[in-house]
C-alpha cells in the first residue's frame, strides 16, 4: 500500500450536471462507488480532502449526492484544472506542507488529466485513481468516435511514470 499520510484527495468535478443525455455514452459505472470509497477512507484518516467544481454555463453545478459533507477546502473553476480556480489550490497545499495529492473524478481525460499534469509540472507526487476517474466517447477531427475506455486506456499511459502515479482505489483503501 502507498504512504499516504501528508497526502491529499482531490475530487474533481463529480457532479449533476455529467448527467445530461448530451455527453454521450459513458465508461466505468463503478466511478461514483470508488470516489465514495475514497471519500470515506480519507475522512476516516483525517486527511485533507479538496472537492472541485466546475461552474459551467447552464448546467447543474451541484455535486452528486456521493460528494456530501464538508470538504476541508472548496475550489471553484472554470476552466479544466483545478490549479485555476478559486481559492488557489497550489497555494492551499503548500501552506499545509502537502507535497502529494490523489486525485479522481469526471471527466478522465479533460479536468482530472489537466490538472495532474499540472501538479506533476508543479513538483507534487501525484497519484492519479484511474478506476475512480469517468469519461465519454469523443468524435475526433477526422470524424472518427473514440471509445471513453480508449481514452481512458491513453490517458493512463500518457500521466504514469511521468505526471503522475496510476493507481487503483483499492491500492489507497485496502
Amino acid at each position: 500500500m502507498v504512504d499516504l499520510t501528508n497526502t491529499a484527495l482531490v475530487v474533481v468535478d463529480v457532479q449533476q450536471a455529467f448527467e445530461d443525455a448530451e455527453w454521450g455514452r459513458r465508461n466505468n459505472p463503478a466511478c461514483e462507488a470508488n470516489v465514495a470509497a475514497l471519500i470515506t477512507a480519507w475522512r476516516a484518516a483525517e486527511r485533507p480532502l479538496v472537492f472541485v467544481r466546475h461552474e459551467f454555463e447552464g448546467y447543474d453545478w451541484a455535486f452528486k449526492d456521493i460528494v456530501s459533507g464538508e470538504p476541508d477546502l472548496l475550489v471553484s473553476k472554470q476552466v479544466n484544472s483545478a490549479f485555476y480556480g478559486s481559492p488557489d489550490l497550489d497555494a492551499w497545499l503548500r501552506e499545509r506542507g502537502i507535497s502529494s495529492f490523489a486525485l479522481c473524478g469526471i471527466t478522465t481525460n479533460h479536468c482530472v488529466e489537466t490538472t495532474a499534469r499540472m501538479g506533476g509540472n508543479l513538483g507534487y507526487d501525484v497519484l492519479f485513481v484511474l478506476d475512480a476517474c469517468a469519461t465519454f466517447d469523443r468524435e475526433g477531427p477526422d470524424g472518427e468516435v473514440v471509445t471513453a475506455e480508449e481514452l481512458t486506456r491513453a490517458t493512463a499511459a500518457s500521466l504514469h511514470d511521468e505526471f503522475a502515479t496510476v493507481v487503483s482505489t483499492r491500492e489507497l483503501v485496502g
